[in-house]
């Protein structure tokens, strides 16, 4: 039950995500969230959509896993979130090492642990 909630808090943060790159990549909201300015948000408008539609996908891989009890999917794409955390982390994204692996690493533990 809680690697569940804690699965189910790992999509809801690539939701989030999603909504900030597809949708909102240009409004101070997202520049805020991902350190940009306004002119580097007009240019990477393309690169963000593509971005976010790669997060739905994790998302909504995240559910499928849960849904069809497949552990193995569930903790891959776990796996890959935390490690797209440590990315953005190093490629400027301070936050990405908290608000993505963080989640996804006590989402993986709780997998492992069966709880």
């Amino acid at each position: 039950m809680i690697a569940t909630i804690l699965t189910l808090l790992v999509v809801a943060i690539h939701g989030y995500i999603v909504i900030l790159e597809m949708l909102l990549w240009e409004t101070p909201r997202a520049r805020r969230v991902f350190g940009t300015t306004p002119e580097f948000a007009a240019e990477t408008k393309a690169m963000a959509l593509n971005q976010g539609l790669y997060n739905g996908f994790l998302a909504v891989g995240l559910i499928v896993g849960l849904l069809a009890g497949n552990v193995g999917m569930t903790v891959f794409l776990l796996a890959c979130v935390a490690v797209a955390g440590v990315v953005g982390t190093l490629s400027g994204v301070r936050t990405a090492i908290i608000v993505q692996t963080g989640p996804a690493v006590l989402a993986l533990l709780a997998v492992w642990a069966g709880i």
